[in-house]
């Protein structure tokens, strides 16, 4: 297989671990604190989750630890979408195993945790893993997003655990994958089963966070790609001066992509989804936004400019948030409602929505209304990631710009240009700083593991200092979480964080947006740096700097 020349030199570098767990695995012993609650409806959550709920946090102290080096057989699942540094999370379980004991094996079960429940996996070597430290992607033995859910899936997993004999399964994936894991340790241990369940952090669209968990992996690796290209638009928009670019990034939920990339680029226009949700922000006021800053900058004689929108806008503003609510339920109602027709669904739903809905609905460019009505997610829901927001707000600013003009308000020129930014910062190589935080994920999920813990997700804190600083430990997987609504009943989950409106990242954003919307303020971060001085290659993002100040 041909690689890169980077890629062979990246093969070479060595990912840092904390200097608490950088010596022999033997002197490193497990200190448990006192016994902890979830986030709510605790009562409920300790009747579910019998076994594993209230676990106390772990911290590594200096101490003997014989049983770090007992043989043990370790499966590792890659969970949910790609993360850049999911091969040093592998990297990192497997050197701790094969520090504590040579003979120690690690197992990766293919496709996700389908591999799990059908027993398809392919053990992990040193030849292996070598080829797959500090790159991207997760190719080492795929990703999936099956969830194990029933009755019959739980029992099938439990089955191979105990035809492969194995001591610990390690579940790499986000907040979904993570209640996963708790709910496996929970069934395992009621079972009787030895195997222990430990989660690793992973999400590029930094929604996993809290107090223990300071960053998911790969977020930093995507935000400073999606960056860089932001970054290059900037500059072509300076340079040839006629074009606005609207560019809309990853981030269905939470908008941490989209604040952290206007930290670093200082676009002219930007939108916080929590800051809508929580004004109650109409697509009205969000089109005015826009065209303030175009009309502004036209006076001026800056017939340009960049906008960022996260991908989950849509589904927050007010008026959009409640036709995309009924179209859900017009849609649930009619189980032939996906082998109509677009003229038909459209038909079908214009009839059944409220006044205001269906006011909403016919004011929308035709293209973005068919969006609506496309095929459902797995949950019958709107598959918001396909609306393509940023064109229905292009739509919506040259209504609004030609009634200004005819109005004598603006005299300028409007040349939108489209961009959607996902996939480009997935697989991305990690930056030095995902590669070390990865490593350190999965060499602290092995000591977790031969310390007896389950029902952890791997810590790893204090992350605006150097690697050597940081601190590394476990929670209980059920700390993180509460009761939601899913498909008519409650479900245990992991919490999802939202932007922190009272925040410093987002306060130092809003105290600089004015500003931005009106004079050229652009960044231009550069690509990602494996080399160089420690203040270039291995910093971290600006939300974890302003965080941690």
């Amino acid at each position: 297989m041909e690689i890169s020349t980077l890629q062979k030199i990246r093969y070479n570098y060595y990912a840092k671990l904390p200097d608490e767990i950088s010596g022999n695995v033997s002197g490193i012993s497990i200190k448990l604190g006192e016994p902890t609650e979830s986030l709510a409806d605790r009562a409920e959550l300790k009747e579910l989750f019998k076994h594993t709920y209230g676990k106390p946090v772990a911290c590594f102290v200096p101490g003997k630890n014989e049983a770090s080096s007992r043989q043990l057989n370790v499966g590792v699942i890659l969970s949910g979408g790609q993360a850049p540094g999911g091969h040093n999370v592998i990297a990192g379980i497997f050197d701790g195993l094969k520090k504590g004991n040579s003979e120690s094996r690690l197992f990766g079960f293919l496709g996700g945790p389908a591999g799990l429940i059908e027993g398809k996996h392919t053990e992990i070597t040193a030849s292996i893993i070598n080829r797959h430290r500090n790159t991207g992607g997760f190719d080492i033995i795929g990703s999936g997003r099956t969830k194990i859910e029933t009755p019959e899936q739980f029992a099938a997993s439990l089955e191979t655990a105990k035809k492969m004999n194995l001591d610990a399964v390690v579940i790499i994936g986000g907040d979904d994958s993570n209640t996963n894991a708790a709910l496996l340790a929970e069934y395992f241990l009621a079972n009787g089963m030895k195997t222990q369940v430990i989660g690793c952090p992973k999400t590029i669209d930094g929604d996993l966070k809290n107090e223990f968990i300071e960053a998911s992996f790969g977020f930093d690796t995507a935000v400073k790609t999606y960056s860089e290209l932001i970054g290059n638009i900037m500059r072509d928009a300076n340079s040839a001066k006629k074009y606005w670019h609207f560019i809309r990034l990853m981030g269905r939920t939470a908008s941490h992509i989209t604040l952290e990339a206007a930290l670093q680029t200082h676009p002219n226009v930007c939108f916080i989804s929590e800051e809508v949700a929580g004004r109650g922000t109409s697509l009205t006021e969000i089109v005015n936004t826009i065209c303030d800053s175009i009309v502004k900058r036209a006076a001026a004689g800056d017939n340009f400019g960049v906008a960022l929108v996260p991908e989950g806008l849509v589904e927050f503003v007010p008026e959009m948030k409640a036709l995309i609510s009924e179209i859900n339920e017009i849609v649930a109602r009619d189980d032939s409602f996906e082998a109509q027709t677009p003229e038909t669904k459209r038909e079908r739903v214009c009839g059944a929505l409220s006044a205001a809905a269906k006011e909403t609905f016919e004011s929308l460019p035709e293209d973005i209304a068919g969006q609506l009505l496309r095929e459902r997610d797995p949950h019958g829901n709107v598959q918001v990631s396909l609306i393509e927001t940023e064109k229905l707000l292009v739509h919506l600013a040259k209504k609004r710009l030609a009634a200004l003009k005819k109005e004598g308000k603006y005299n300028g020129k409007f040349s939108p240009l489209t961009h959607f930014f996902g996939y480009e910062g997935r697989a991305a190589a990690p930056s030095n700083f995902d590669a070390d935080y990865c490593y350190s994920l999965g060499f602290t999920a092995f000591l977790l593991i031969a310390g007896g813990l389950t029902g952890y997700i791997s810590s790893v804190r204090n992350l605006s200092k150097s690697a050597g600083e940081w601190v590394a430990g476990g929670i209980p997987l059920t700390m993180m979480m509460n009761l939601e609504r899913r498909h008519g009943s409650s479900k245990p989950v992991i919490k999802k964080a939202l932007v922190d409106l009272d925040g410093k990242p987002f306060k130092t954003f809003a105290a600089s947006r004015s500003l931005w919307a009106e004079k050229t303020s652009f960044v231009y971060p550069g690509a990602i740096q494996y080399f160089g001085p420690p203040e270039v290659c291995d910093v971290c993002t600006i939300t974890l700097k302003l965080e941690h100040e």
